[in-house]
């Protein structure tokens, strides 16, 4: 299981909203996520943003959920 799925699984509308937030450019289908497809959701992401794949993958990383 990769960081990303670590991070999201169960968490995905909150990343989700801490996504659109930092990017306002984001539309819901470019989150739309299912598990395995982690790559094209960041893809998405990354085309969207223009922000790189590690710059993407490090903001969801930092996301600290309680």
């Amino acid at each position: 299981m990769s960081k990303f799925t670590d991070q999201v699984k169960g968490n995905w509308n909150l990343v989700k909203g801490n996504l659109k937030q930092k990017w306002a450019d984001l539309t819901d289908d470019d989150l739309l996520y299912e598990e395995g497809q982690e790559d094209e959701v960041i893809g998405r992401i990354q085309k969207r943003t223009g922000e790189t794949k590690e710059d993407i993958n490090r903001f969801i990383d930092d996301l600290k959920f309680d």
